[in-house]
């Protein structure tokens, strides 16, 4: 019988860990860049030759949505980003995480573009920067460059309404 107490005892830690891990809200996933300064980056945009520098967003509060035509939960995800996008108070600028880019444009092209500008990361290092763990993503960043949100995973109405409207709210008042 002591032969398999410690295996046992092991196993049944294992187990509990395990179930532990599958009881995290995902969407709750610690971010290291709460309250530090959102990472810079130069990218081309989707829809246009120009480039597009982050940083030329300071002084106002900005979404960050991190997408892909490759992704499916930003396939649920999109109606609800074109349907409120519009309505958010905030800028909602797009990266197209590790996509081609033809794919990226018959995406917007062919499902709308909530978008006020899209980026292409295609080798991915913007969103590294930012500690993507999968698309979607979305982050919200305040006046002063400050990355104060993430949520990970498909936004949906009550997101939007629930936690980034009052934030961004929040965050144009403190201004």
């Amino acid at each position: 019988m002591k032969r398999y107490t410690l295996p046992l005892i092991i196993f049944l830690a294992l187990l509990a860990f395990l179930a532990a891990g599958l009881l995290l809200k995902h969407d709750e996933l610690p971010s290291a860049l709460i309250g530090k300064p959102a990472p810079d980056f130069s990218l081309p945009q989707v829809e246009q030759k120009a480039q597009f520098q982050a940083s030329s967003l300071k002084g106002k509060v900005w979404l960050l949505n991190v997408w892909a035509s490759w992704c499916e939960s930003c396939r649920h995800e999109h109606p609800v980003l074109l349907k409120f996008a519009s309505q958010l108070s905030a800028p909602v600028i797009g990266l197209d995480y590790m996509d081609k880019a033809e794919d990226a444009r018959r995406w917007l092209s062919d499902f709308g573009n909530p978008y006020q500008l899209s980026v292409q990361d295609i080798d991915g290092r913007a969103g590294v920067d930012y500690g993507v763990v999968g698309v979607p993503e979305t982050f919200v960043i305040d006046s002063h460059g400050l990355v104060r949100y993430k949520y990970v995973g498909p936004l949906t109405e009550q997101v939007v309404f629930g936690k980034l409207q009052p934030l961004i709210d929040q965050l144009q008042h403190e201004q």
